[in-house]
């Protein structure tokens, strides 16, 4: 039994939903369907899940929204005539925006209602074509699914109690085909996850009905051993453990949101990336643990938009709490905190700058000086974090010696190493305008 999802770009169109029915078709063990909102079908294009978000801010500034309205209603008019399913769809997608427009819920639960419209609408329109083409499929909505989850609107959590209902989901009869990005709290407002958000409802359900495996798919062949913006045709990687995926995708892989395939990690369901496009290729497999021979550097992940607040004084080492005030001071200014290297007088914090405004800056910057008392407190911008990733790296001699080399090779002057606090990552800070080469002369280094 395996559960499929499917990207925004893969419902982006009806010739991309026909190639969606064809896999379903070709694997009889493909029973639970979750799937995104119909995404972009060229560059230039739009994501419904940005339409219904204008939507959302137009109608709640007093702005008029036709404009946004006939744009969602034309792309999925569209798809429904070249899949010839019933027009009737298409009126139930508009009275579904306006019905959310004019419930009296507060305006972030309101929104999170109108988002979530595409994720249900792409479900019903392939529920529907999946029947047309012969399968024996069915609309689940993630209510009926189980799919409980904490009340934060836009950023809900699934309860621990939804995966008993989610495995009876098992005695249904078909294909299940389910909206991904939402659930619903127990108070019964319907609330999302993130963005991205769709892999995490996919990686809720395979974990809630056991799965054998969990296959993504998506625009992309597999997972690349470094990003293809920087290093052009690199090579692909076949076999991941679920550790070293996490990392990638904290430091820059977009395949996944960094959070998407914890509910999958944490029941030990497999998962495989592959191509809607191309879907006989092996595509890359997450897997729990690897063999002993297979454990070595496995990616290159970069992110950019870091700052490092450095803090030193004198015998800070003997200073009992120093580091525990330091970040409470952070804490209680709102800001979290990636990582924070230190030596015997010198600490420093690797903030994102997203999170850092002016205002936190120069309160967190005045209330170190005022309550610790430092030597010195700057903070350093424009940096970005190189992760060289892979299952037993900190057990490898020589590792660290060869990333420096290729480091020195490119003229990149590194600020910072942090290795040790994680057994599968070792990390480099480095001035965001030495990423393109830093990138290309680890990637020969490791890879060439």
């Amino acid at each position: 039994m395996k559960v499929a999802k499917f990207g925004g770009s893969s419902v982006a169109s009806a010739t991309q939903i026909e190639k969606v029915g064809n896999i379903i078709k070709t694997d009889s063990n493909r029973k639970f369907i979750v799937v995104s909102a119909p995404g972009k079908r060229n560059k230039k294009d739009f994501k419904i899940t940005d339409m219904l978000i204008q939507i959302g801010n137009a109608f709640k500034n007093d702005e008029p929204y036709t404009e946004y309205m006939n744009i969602i209603v034309d792309r999925f008019s569209e798809i429904i005539e070249e899949l010839q399913l019933p027009p009737s769809i298409v009126t139930d997608i508009e009275q579904s925006i306006h019905a959310v427009l004019k419930n009296d819920d507060e305006e972030a639960i309101k929104l999170d209602a109108l988002k979530a419209i595409g994720e249900d609408s792409s479900a019903k329109i392939l529920s529907a074509y999946l029947n047309e083409i012969g399968l024996q499929a069915s609309y689940i909505n993630p209510q009926e699914a189980g799919i409980i989850v904490s009340n934060e609107p836009g950023n809900a959590h699934i309860l621990s109690e939804s995966f008993s209902d989610i495995y009876a989901l098992r005695k249904k009869d078909g294909i299940l085909v389910i909206p991904g990005f939402f659930g619903y709290s127990k108070s019964g407002k319907l609330m999302t996850f993130s963005r991205g958000g769709s892999d995490i409802t996919g990686s809720i359900i395979a974990a809630g009905v056991k799965a054998e495996l969990y296959e993504n798919f998506t625009d992309v062949d597999s997972v690349y051993k470094v990003n293809p913006n920087f290093v052009s045709n690199p090579k692909k990687i076949t076999t991941l453990t679920y550790k070293e995926m996490r990392e990638l995708s904290y430091a820059g892989f977009s395949v996944f949101h960094d959070e998407a395939l914890i509910p999958a990690f944490r029941a030990q369901i497999p998962v495989c990336i592959k191509n809607t496009n191309k879907p006989d290729l092996p595509g890359t497999h997450i897997i729990a643990e690897k063999r002993s021979d297979e454990k070595c550097v496995v990616g290159i992940a970069s992110d950019t938009g870091f700052s490092s607040l450095y803090v030193s004084k004198y015998l800070m080492n003997q200073e009992v709490g120093f580091g525990r005030k330091l970040l409470q001071i952070i804490e209680e200014e709102g800001v979290s905190f990636e990582h924070a290297p230190s030596g015997i007088d010198d600490l420093s914090v690797i903030i994102r700058q997203s999170k850092l405004t002016s205002e936190k800056e120069n309160n967190i910057i005045s209330r170190i000086k005022n309550e610790l008392n430092p030597d010195m407190v700057a903070i350093q911008k424009d940096l970005a974090v190189i992760m060289v990733v892979g299952e037993g790296l900190m057990n490898t001699i020589g590792i660290a010696g060869k990333a420096t080399a290729a480091f020195a090779e490119a003229n990149v002057n590194i600020v910072m190493i942090n290795q040790g606090s994680s057994e599968v990552s070792l990390m480099f800070g480095i001035e965001k305008e030495g990423l393109d080469r830093a990138l290309q002369s680890l990637y020969i280094a490791f890879f060439e």
